[in-house]
């Protein structure tokens, strides 16, 4: 377990009973976790809180807001600045426990010395790209939804980055294109969803489509590559599985993989949030 540091505007207070309390910035909201299985004797929702994500009888979800909360906002991590807003399905926009990956990738970049060319696959909102961009590699930015990619542009503007180009494509296509052309790339970050669709209902199960889909990954990689990365937050997926995967597409890469997590403001509990697998390859 590897655990996220330097936080000072995002906190996890208090868990239990399926639910985290956190704070984010000025503000304190309560959402549902499925790793929380234990118990706690404390009501979570009678803390002062912001806002509550809560289930809702057809299983589904919604946000109660109990203050004027903006319709987003902003948080540090060091001198980086993301945007945050309460989105469908819980979210905020980013995930504090990859300040894990964040340290890995900034040391890996400047060490290299030389022009680091960068794929992020599901990126999202885009943290890792700008990390990897203020870093000084050239990033390229693949996510399939439009309203992810415009948000990834307000964070890269937050943060003074410009080398960052957008593709708002199924990541699948984008790379088989890449292929066609003959592109290839020196580090390789992928965030694939547990579930979901492509542009042509095709469905997308990690647990049946990642390992195909790193082999395909293998031939952008570029002959004197970094590192091919991929996180999960799949429960049920072990590191080692992952790990696993890279061992047999990437034989002559140095695989490990680690849970990652976030340590709470209760004694002894750290929150895990998902894993990371990552093959060095030079």
């Amino acid at each position: 377990m590897k655990t996220a540091k330097d936080w000072q505007e995002y906190q996890v207070i208090d868990t239990g009973n399926g639910e985290k309390l956190e704070k984010w910035g000025k503000f304190i909201l309560l959402r549902p976790d499925p790793q929380i299985i234990w118990n706690t004797d404390k009501d979570l929702t009678k803390y002062k809180i912001d806002a509550y994500y809560h289930r809702t009888e057809n299983k589904s979800g919604e946000w109660k807001f109990y203050s004027k909360l903006p319709q987003s906002w902003i948080i540090n991590w060091r001198e980086y600045k993301f945007k945050v807003q309460p989105m469908s399905f819980k979210h905020l926009g980013l995930f504090p426990e990859q300040a894990v990956n964040w340290d890995m990738l900034i040391d890996i970049i400047h060490k290299a010395k030389r022009p680091i060319k960068v794929l992020n696959l599901f990126a999202y909102t885009g943290a890792a790209s700008v990390i990897c961009a203020k870093a000084g590699a050239s990033v390229t930015h693949v996510d399939a939804a439009k309203s992810m990619i415009d948000i990834a542009k307000e964070n890269a503007k937050l943060n003074d980055v410009n080398n960052i180009r957008y593709i708002n494509e199924d990541c699948q296509k984008f790379v088989e294109r890449e292929i066609r052309r003959g592109n290839s790339y020196d580090i390789i970050l992928m965030d694939p969803p547990s579930f979901g669709r492509g542009p042509k209902g095709e469905m997308w199960k990690i647990e049946d489509n990642i390992f195909n889909f790193v082999k395909l990954v293998k031939n952008v990689v570029s002959s004197d590559a970094l590192m091919v990365l991929i996180n999960s937050y799949t429960t049920g997926l072990q590191p080692t599985v992952m790990a696993n995967i890279l061992n047999c597409v990437f034989p002559k890469g140095k695989a490990e993989a680690y849970e990652i997590g976030i340590n709470t403001n209760q004694t002894g509990i750290i929150l895990p949030c998902g894993c990371t697998a990552l093959t060095r390859l030079h």
